[in-house]
Formats: C-alpha cells, structure tokens, sequence
C-alpha cells in the first residue's frame, strides 16, 4: 500500500477569516482535496480558533469521505470537542497563541499526566489517537506507555535544514525514530515543512504510512488548483516511497 496523503485545510480557513467572511469554503477545499487524491482531512481546532471553527470542524465530519484527522491541544475544552465531533483520529499537539504554526513536539515526557487523560478519553471515546512529537527516542516510548496508537514525527529538522551535511543527519534521526516507533508497536506519520521540494527523500524512509501536509499545497492550490496541488504531492510521495533511501 503506498504512502498516504493528509491535506491540512487550515490556511484555506486562515484566508477566509481574514476577512471573516462565508470564503473560501473548508468544506469545498476538503471535498476538491479529495478528488485530488487525498487520503485524508486534517484540521486544527486551536484554543484561539484563529483559523478553523467550531461549524468548520462540524460540517467537515458531515462531509468528508476519507480519514478526518483532527489536530488539538490537551485542553479539556478541547478534547470534549472532539469527543463531540468524533473525526477519524485525534493528533495531539503542542500550542503556543504566539505562535504562527505549530513549532516542535508534544512534550509527552513532561506533560504525562494530562496526556494520558485526554489519551485515555479520546479512546474511550473510539478515536484513534496520535501524538505529534520530536523523534527522540523518550518521547516515543512515553507514547507509547500513554496509549497512543500512533506518532506523527515532526519533520521540522529535515525540511529547515540548510546543507547537505544537515540534510542527512536529520534524515538519519527521522530512520532512526520512524524504526523505534515500530519496535514500540506504534503507527508512524510525518508532518512539518514538507514541500514538493523535499518530500520524495523523506518519503524514501521505510515505515512511514502518512505525511499531513497543508501549507505547500494550499501555496500551489492558489495558482494551479486544489485536485492538481493534491494530486502532484501525492505522486512525489509515492515516487518517493519507491526510490531506494540514499546511503
């Protein structure tokens, strides 16, 4: 099975409120991400609602056809949201109101209490459950001794590297987080600053299922279309995924 795609829709809804306006559509973006060939639907629900809202997050569980992947804080109001809404899976993430986009990882190590409670909840709850973090091998099995079924490994130290000697050893570090998350029976996504530019060498790291991938294809979706913004990331990906990882 190739490599899946989830569209972050976010900056769809980052354009319409700033005009706080009924446009450009989430709804419409989802359902044109689709017939582009996504695999799933990812959306923030921020605490400071910036972007998406509350009507968004509902009319996007009516709608969508695919996975519908919700990206949330630990915050009570929050989870209770999602317990409300109940998408496909719940990625839980760090959130900062001063910052632009999410920067780093979840701290689970630090924060294990409160995690596993909204872990706990959200399973109960029947949700698939995953944990946006750095790939460091703490995080991961503190992960996966909270309940996570799955880590989404942030991408960020590949995609802001600069030269070529940076480039590998951060792509070394992704290899080797991606295998530890396996050992500890976890399901391994990527996300963070992956472009049309970058992703195929990331996509070349055996055990990676799925990238969530918003900015770069809503940047694209603006000049050629959201189906052909989707539809050129996924076929990078997947010529990606099929090349063999460079030594």
């Amino acid at each position: 099975m190739s490599i899946r795609l989830g569209v972050n829709i976010d900056h769809v809804a980052t354009v319409r409120q700033a005009r706080r306006t009924d446009e450009p559509s989430v709804v419409w973006a989802a359902a044109e991400a689709e017939l582009g060939g996504a695999d799933g639907i990812t959306f923030h629900l921020r605490e400071d609602r910036r972007h998406i809202q509350d009507e968004d997050a509902r009319l996007l569980k009516r709608t969508v056809t695919v996975r519908l992947n919700m990206e949330m804080s630990i915050a009570a109001e929050i989870v209770g949201i999602a317990c409300e809404i109940h998408p496909t899976v719940c990625t839980l993430v760090p959130e900062k109101r001063e910052e632009l986009t999410t920067e780093g990882g979840l701290d689970v190590v630090r924060l294990r209490p409160r995690v596993s409670e909204a872990v706990r909840r959200l399973r109960d709850g029947g949700m698939e459950v995953s944990g946006f973090i750095e790939p460091s091998g703490d995080q991961i099995h503190a992960c996966a001794e909270a309940g996570f079924d799955a880590v989404e490994l942030w991408t960020g130290g590949y995609a802001h590297a600069r030269t070529e000697a940076e480039v590998d050893a951060a792509l070394t570090v992704l290899a080797d987080g991606v295998r530890t998350s396996r050992e500890a029976g976890l399901t391994v996504l990527g996300g963070h600053g992956l472009t049309y530019r970058n992703v195929a060498r990331a996509a070349a790291i055996p055990g990676f299922v799925e990238f969530n991938i918003g900015h770069s294809i809503v940047s694209r979706s603006v000049f050629v279309g959201m189906r052909e913004a989707v539809r050129a990331m996924k076929e990078l990906m997947v010529r990606g995924e099929r090349a063999p990882m460079p030594r």
